[in-house]
């Protein structure tokens, strides 16, 4: 079988758990998890970071600092992971989904800016959804598959009627726009370090943020609000969302590699580009100018009136011949979970969920094994 992702163990995991074992610090407390959370906030350039038991809870526990209240509303992207809307929910608000641009997939900003402009009032400072009458808190932008969303008209529309931006970077650790890292743009970032992320603790999440209080009241709370460093009081409904340090240790092994696993995408990105770009009836990946790619997934759209199968019949042939492929999620304003949400015509993540299909993209991945998938692609 030749893997769509899984993690790249060649470091110091081992001595790492060793440690963790042979001191018995092997739950959400240790030297590992402070080491962590200090390392990645220096690699994206924040001045605090608070580690978590996954992206979903960092994601939740940035709507909380954000103050996203009940029965607001929150912009996210459609074509994502059902994870933020799902966080969304969690503190009682609304998702109102945004169409992908055509170009790099990401949010369109257009499309965000348009809704704002024709569908909403600005009253005493706050935003509100002229259908619904809830007010409009947030703006969650998904940097999918590695690429960055085109911040800056995403930023300004936010500061222009009072919108925290919370980054859902997950997916794209080590991706920059106009050379600053992801994450780092909004308010608050958040990132996953899941089994098939470019670096992995086997399961994990990352916040990070410049706002001290923010951070604060983030730590406070995912670990149960607990109120007094030795009485068990507590001032708030909190969170057991707290990363292991066995899962910290692994987190610090990967992250000494991320500049070696990310040039290892890079290359891997660079042969599915040279060879698959004169294929007929698939489009490639793209990476803007003012953009650093990842390439997590390597992602390809199959047009079925012009190459020889749809995106689906060339999954099923190329696990036929061992080779594990995925399709893109579901647009989450189609999800049964999500029926009651609010959406703004989104045809382009409609199209790009329907023609695309993700290639094995493996940091480990040798060039004997690529060679074949390319070869089943081309041929099949």
């Amino acid at each position: 079988m030749i893997p769509l992702s899984v993690p790249e163990i060649r470091g110091n995991e081992w001595k790492y758990l060793k440690q963790c074992l042979d001191t018995n610090w092997i739950s959400s407390a240790g030297g590992f998890v402070d080491t962590f959370e200090e390392s990645v906030a220096k690699y994206v350039g924040s001045r605090y970071a608070v580690a978590t038991n996954s992206g979903t809870s960092a994601l939740h526990m940035a709507l909380h600092a954000a103050q996203v209240e009940e029965n607001d509303e929150v912009f996210v992207s459609t074509l994502s992971f059902i994870a933020p809307a799902n966080a969304i929910r969690y503190v009682g608000a609304w998702p109102i989904f945004i169409d992908s641009e055509p170009e790099y997939w990401q949010m369109d900003p257009s499309k965000l800016i348009e809704f704002i402009e024709n569908n909403c009032s600005f009253e005493s400072g706050k935003l509100y959804n002229k259908d619904s009458n809830r007010k409009i808190s947030a703006i969650i932008p998904v940097h999918i598959l590695g690429h960055p969303c085109d911040m800056d008209p995403i930023m300004n529309i936010a500061r222009t009627y009072n919108l925290k931006v919370i980054e859902d970077a997950s997916q794209s650790l080590g991706a920059t726009y106009k050379s600053k890292p992801v994450g780092t743009i909004g308010d608050i970032g958040c990132f996953s370090f899941n089994g098939n992320k470019t670096i992995t603790c086997g399961g994990g999440g990352m916040i990070v943020t410049n706002q001290k209080a923010s951070a604060s009241s983030i730590r406070h709370l995912s670990t149960q609000a607990k109120s007094h460093p030795i009485e068990y009081t507590h001032d708030q409904i909190g969170y057991n969302y707290r990363l292991t340090n066995i899962q910290a240790a692994i987190g610090c092994a990967q992250l000494e590699q991320i500049d070696d696993l990310l040039y290892a995408k890079r290359n891997i990105a660079k042969t599915y580009e040279n060879a698959l770009q004169n294929t007929h009836g698939l489009q490639l990946m793209r990476c803007a100018p003012w953009a650093t790619h990842t390439y997590w997934l390597y992602t390809i759209l199959v047009d079925p009136d012009v190459y020889r199968n749809s995106s689906r019949e060339l999954l099923t042939v190329l696990a036929s011949e061992n080779i594990q492929t995925r399709p893109l999620w579901q647009p989450i304003h189609k999800s049964k979970a999500h029926e009651s949400s609010g959406v703004y015509e989104c045809p382009v993540a409609d199209r790009l969920s329907s023609h695309a299909l993700s290639l094995p993209s493996s940091s480990g991945l040798d060039p004997a094994s690529q060679s074949k998938v390319i070869e089943s692609i081309l041929t099949n």
